[in-house]
């Protein structure tokens, strides 16, 4: 890179849809921010500047001292450990200056200090693949006394016309719930402080334009890259009275010439700014966490900008390509998995399982994952967690047996471990009851029978190593489903006096599983949090699956799939197949919506197939055939949801990234609000390319409503050009509630 002082563009070339960020230098103080997709004919950043004078830009790190009245970037203060006075609060308000900047096509990084208050800040900003924009800050004290980081967040500037805000909060069994709002004056904030990422993480925080759609609309989505606890803020701060900024001359953002419009509005002190929106985040810092002695840094996690002009869609598929474009993304067709939880529960009998298993064969199933209860003294969920040896009470002579029953059906074998966690009813936490996180001399409440192992201890972190080591390489073990149950309450630890160590956790969680990935390269990795409570980039750039939920029910998990697809591509979307009669809800689902709604995610079973009929098991051996065919297309193309007028139906699909095939599904959802055809219009298909058109549901077309004849939704030999098909669109008879219907769309 190159040090630069003119306006620099930092995005990914050649990638259409992507984002952009201009950073403009600006003398004595940080450089101020662009933020915006950029256009298909590119972007001048030399432009910016004339453009933004009256905008008001502010830096990735907005100052108190510099004048804002926000929420900073920085808070926190030196402490004076001689016994001085104060014992605290001293460089509280620091204003940095430009040191050195260097740029190039792909990147940035500013160096800036203040050597007053004792501190160095380097902030780095990158284009990665896919079109995304990350950036984080570190932070370094140069002083002789330490000083505490109460926060540090990055700061992205939005256009005034950002009117509203997408978020998510949720529960276990129903994560992912959108709520949307309008934006006025004052800070949207959203803390998660459970220890992971949590059940009602907001996941991507979205700003755009009111009305903004799945297609259309200006949007801007930020994601915090961190699987401990985080924050993440949208804010407009109201007009106020300027700032000199020292150094400032004419015709710069901090001072346009006299007597124009934008000098009446920003400039020298006295002048009025106008208001500014922001979206940011970072970690959420428990007390004393992040104490800087001389020369120790602290780095924010990876703080994720997208932006667009297509709406939400947009948006998902600028993470959807960075997460393909990493190391740790998938490299082979996913297997259809078998989990066997929802089939046995901790009733683990050999004969059971291996007749699951000869079921599992017979109907494409690929991989077969057994779940908990294997393991020493671990009849139910009150014991054993955290003894990590076969219990040969239940499997004489270890799990070989299985494994090679499996393998011999050609299944891959799996199995799951919850290594964090540990229960008081257990020979590890008796002989280390000192190993879990905690707060002084007490103990933290019960969650689920559980504790939470201080993996910040290296001798605990040892044990686990050891102990997962051992099962990998005593058996042919493909595939883990790595489990988290509890949330992190006074997590503390004791090897420093009951100081938080949720950060520590956190980077230890990494540590062991990147080991564990380096011993054994061909195993993959599922994340589960009772579900989806752990779901981040940070961890989804360790693992090749995660599990969206708990929830099995096939209605509530349309919901769940199609906003956790808003960061996930589908993929790795643990998806599966449940029995009739829910676990969760009670509910009935018949076996086509089942099985459509797990068709667009990584498919899989979670049903006693020994219980279903000759008839159901034909049923789901077409689903899964048909799973096979097009997986490729479903794992690797765009993902495209669908505004319907009535939403009781929804449409959600994928297009080829060559634009050579789709795969859509029509879902209906409940009783129709009216009578009309949906137009099912795919976007995204070449316009003058010709395309046939199939219904591929298994099983026949979908019953339609009692009385109302219609034809059928595709019959066989129509052909439509991809601009008919996307500006008219296919009609959709009126169908039955719980029922869906996949489309084909194939080149000729």
């Amino acid at each position: 890179m190159t040090e630069v002082t003119r306006p620099m563009l930092v995005t990914e070339p050649g990638t259409p849809g992507g984002t952009g960020l201009i950073l403009l230098p600006r003398p004595g103080t940080l450089p101020a921010v662009w933020t915006g997709p950029v256009p298909a004919a590119g972007l001048e950043p030399g432009d910016a500047a004339a453009l933004l004078a009256a905008a008001g830009p502010c830096p990735l790190l907005p100052e108190h001292g510099a004048g804002w009245f926000g929420r900073p970037g920085l808070t926190g203060h030196r402490l004076d450990t001689g016994g001085g006075y104060p014992a605290a609060g001293r460089d509280w308000s620091p204003r940095f200056r430009p040191a050195r900047i260097e740029h190039d096509q792909h990147r940035a990084r500013v160096e800036a200090a203040d050597t007053v208050a004792g501190l160095r800040l380097v902030t780095e900003i990158e284009a990665v693949p896919g079109g995304a924009i990350r950036g984080r800050h570190t932070l370094t004290n140069t002083g002789r006394l330490p000083y505490l980081v109460d926060s540090l967040e990055l700061v992205f500037p939005l256009p005034g016309q950002v009117g509203e805000v997408l978020d998510f909060t949720g529960r276990p069994t129903a994560e992912r719930i959108p709520q949307r709002h309008q934006l006025t004056d004052g800070l949207w904030l959203r803390e998660g402080r459970r220890g992971h990422t949590g059940h009602d993480s907001p996941t991507v925080v979205i700003a755009g334009v009111p009305g903004f759609g799945f297609a259309s609309g200006e949007v801007f989505g930020l994601h915090v890259a961190w699987s401990g606890n985080t924050v993440h803020r949208v804010e407009r701060v109201p007009s106020s009275l300027g700032v000199a900024e020292e150094g400032a001359a004419p015709g710069t953002l901090d001072g346009p010439p006299g007597g124009t419009a934008a000098a009446a509005q920003t400039g020298p002190s006295g002048r009025l700014l106008p208001g500014r929106t922001t979206i940011g985040g970072g970690e959420l810092l428990l007390p004393g966490e992040i104490t800087l002695a001389r020369d120790e840094s602290y780095a924010t996690p990876w703080v994720y900008l997208t932006a667009s002009r297509d709406g939400l869609d947009g948006l998902s598929a600028q993470f959807h390509r960075y997460l393909r474009s990493r190391p740790a993304h998938p490299r082979t067709p996913r297997p259809v998995n078998l989990n066997v939880w929802e089939a046995v529960y901790f009733d683990h009998d050999a004969g059971r399982l291996t007749a699951l298993a000869d079921e599992a064969a017979s109907v494409g199933v690929e991989r077969y994952v057994l779940d908990d209860g294997w393991f020493l003294g671990r009849r139910s969920d009150e014991s054993g967690l955290g003894d990590w040896r076969v219990d040969e009470s239940v499997w004489p002579g270890g799990l070989h047996q299985l494994a090679r029953y499996v393998g011999e059906r050609g299944m891959e074998f799996g199995l799951w471990l919850e290594p964090e966690m540990v229960n008081p009813d257990s020979d590890l936490y008796r002989a280390h009851p000192d190993w879990i996180l905690a707060t002084g001399q007490r103990l933290p409440p019960l969650q689920r029978h559980q504790q939470v192992l201080d993996l910040t201890r290296t001798e605990a972190r040892n044990y686990l190593l050891e102990q997962i080591s051992a099962l990998l390489s005593e058996y042919p073990i493909s595939y883990v489903k790595w489990d988290c149950n509890r949330d992190l309450i006074d997590a503390g630890s004791a090897a420093r006096a009951g100081a938080p160590a949720a950060h520590e956790q956190a980077v230890a969680l990494y540590g062991l599983l990147d080991e564990l990935r380096r011993r054994y390269p061909a195993v993959e990795w599922e994340s589960c949090a009772a579900g989806g409570g752990r779901i981040d980039l940070a961890m989804l750039e360790r693992v090749q699956r995660v599990w969206t939920s708990d929830m099995t029910d096939a209605l509530a998990r349309q919901s769940i799939q199609r906003w956790t697809g808003q960061l996930v591509p589908p993929e790795y979307l643990g998806a599966h197949i449940s029995a009739p009669f829910s676990h969760q809800t009670g509910r009935y689902m018949p076996l086509s919506l089942r099985c459509a709604t797990a068709l667009f995610g990584h498919l899989g079973i979670e049903w006693d197939l020994t219980q279903a009929s000759d008839q159901e098991r034909a049923e789901l051996a077409a689903w899964i055939w048909l799973y096979k065919r097009h997986r490729a297309l479903l794992h690797s193309g765009r993902v495209i949801r669908i505004d319907t007028p009535d939403d009781t139906a929804w449409l959600h699909g994928v297009v080829a990234a060559g634009q050579s095939a789709a795969m859509i599904s029509y879902v209906q959802l409940d009783e129709p609000r009216n009578d009309q055809p949906v137009a099912m219009r795919v976007p995204g298909l070449s316009p003058g390319r010709r395309y046939r058109i199939a219904d591929v549901t298994p099983g026949g077309p979908p019953p339609r409503r009692p009385g109302f004849r219609a034809p059928a939704i595709a019959g066989p030999g129509i052909e439509v050009s991809g601009a008919a098909l996307g500006e008219l669109g296919l009609a959709i008879p009126v169908q039955r509630a719980l029922t869906a219907t996949v489309i084909h769309v194939e080149a000729l």
